[in-house]
């Protein structure tokens, strides 16, 4: 504690209970994993100095950002040293030549949106929990968005990296350009890599020039499995929407209920919702999209087509659909497995998620990013036993992953697995992938000091 109090100051360690429960959870469930101390470094310097002196004691370090994950990868398991980022909240520069941006982790992903955009630029990936969330978690666990579907994740716009590595050395990971083939791309092993391999403290991203114009439309469908073929009927339509989300009945239904000044009319038998929206700077095209998007969802069983009309109506249907998660969770405890399959494939992935959790006795709400095949699956507790909620339902994510992988599919598309999905890796690799996985991990931190726990199987 005093070596760790000489090197970021009495004001900035913190070893009681509060504090530490504060910092020893995310958004993953009800779970709470206090560090043993937390400490809140200001500069590259000090938490170098910090993963020298833990490295050198074999002392774990979690890295803990805004502590919105849903996979637990922010939660101290081990202990040890929390190393919250939060001092690192600055922008320090919007290079508008070179349409690039470089933040430091702790600032808030939709205050960086905002900041580019008042510059007449765009930053897309837009995680649901973007008015909490930092961008060094989105780097951590490569977030993705509503509008990946068009524009890509988190990965698709890190150029560069600094980076603390686990003995304390600095080093950038590559350079500030958009096209990169000298070496090894080791800023894209870092995105994705949930703190395991070292500690980010500056980011390059690049950005693209904002658009003028989006259309927005709701459209209802009497049967959910007719909603998720419609994704791909769009997209063989020739049309690549930037965005577009399934929410259903549960989820519209309770995100009403929790949300005060939402009006959304959901008539009797509808199952589903796609919203859709396409973006541009000519609004004629922007409507002939619209038109075509209309003629693909009106081969199927559906209900009025809401077009949001002003800029209010578009800002409450985002708010629906990005307060299902709170929502959920205010109705109960609940599991959120972050399936991404083959967009072709998401009604078979979700008429099987429907057949298991009949099977082992739970309820499901289903949402997410249909566009690319990620479908949130929220496995609620409600009246279920703490006995059935430990041992059946995870026999029956072990089955949702196992469908979820014939599909061609994974385990993750955009919150990472961290502490809750470790012991499912075997499902999508084998044990030589793992291997090559925790090799990589073994060259970058051959102590096992940064996030241990997370990632890779117990059993491993």
């Amino acid at each position: 504690m005093a070596e760790l109090e000489n090197i970021v100051g009495p004001s900035f360690l913190f070893t009681d209970i509060e504090t530490r429960k504060h910092y020893g959870h995310d958004e993953t469930e009800d779970y709470v994993f206090p560090p043993a101390v937390v400490v809140k470094p200001a500069n590259p310097h000090e938490v170098s100095t910090i993963l020298r002196f833990a490295n050198q004691n074999h002392i774990p370090v979690t890295t803990i950002g805004g502590r919105t994950g849903l996979s637990g990868g922010a939660l101290s398991i081990h202990q040890g040293i929390g190393l919250s980022m939060e001092r690192f909240n600055k922008i320090l520069q919007i290079d508008e030549q070179n349409l690039q941006v470089t933040v430091e982790p702790a600032v808030i992903t939709q205050v960086l949106r905002e900041a580019v955009a008042d510059k007449g630029l765009f930053y897309p990936p837009d995680p649901s929990s973007q008015g909490s969330c930092w961008i060094g978690g989105n780097v951590a666990e490569n977030a993705g968005g509503a509008r990946a579907v068009k524009y890509g994740t988190t990965k698709d716009y890190v150029l560069n990296l600094e980076v603390v590595l686990a003995n304390g050395d600095i080093i950038w990971t590559g350079a500030n350009t958009l096209k990169d083939s000298t070496g090894y791309n080791l800023t894209q092993l870092m995105v994705g890599s949930e703190g395991t391999l070292g500690v980010i403290t500056k980011i390059v991203m690049k950005l693209l020039p904002k658009n003028t114009h989006n259309v927005l439309m709701l459209v209802p469908f009497y049967q959910a499995e007719q909603a998720c073929e419609a994704v791909s009927a769009i997209f063989r339509a020739g049309i690549v929407p930037s965005a577009l989300e399934f929410m259903e009945r549960d989820a519209i239904d309770w995100t009403l209920q929790f949300v005060e000044g939402l009006s959304v009319e959901v008539k009797d038998g509808i199952q589903a919702h796609l919203l859709i929206e396409v973006d541009g700077n000519y609004s004629e095209i922007l409507f002939s999209e619209a038109e075509k998007i209309m003629a693909v969802v009106e081969a199927f069983a559906i209900d009025e087509v809401l077009f949001a009309d002003t800029e209010d109506q578009k800002n409450a249907l985002w708010k629906m659909r990005r307060s299902v998660a709170e929502a959920v969770k205010s109705n109960s405890v609940y599991k959120e497995e972050d399936t991404v399959v083959p967009r072709y494939e998401l009604p078979r992935l979700l008429s099987g998620i429907k057949a298991i959790g009949n099977k082992y006795g739970f309820r499901s709400v289903c949402y997410g990013h249909a566009g690319d095949g990620n479908l949130h699956v929220n496995i609620v507790k409600g009246t279920m036993t703490d006995e059935a909620w430990k041992t059946e339902v995870p026999k029956g994510i072990r089955e949702i992953f196992e469908l979820t992988v014939a599909l061609k599919g994974t385990l993750s598309g955009e919150h990472g697995i961290g502490y809750v999905q470790k012991n499912y890796m075997n499902i999508a690799f084998n044990q030589s992938q793992l291997l090559l996985m925790k090799g990589i991990k073994e060259t970058f931190d051959p102590n096992g000091i940064l996030n241990p726990g997370k990632i890779f199987p117990d059993s491993l």
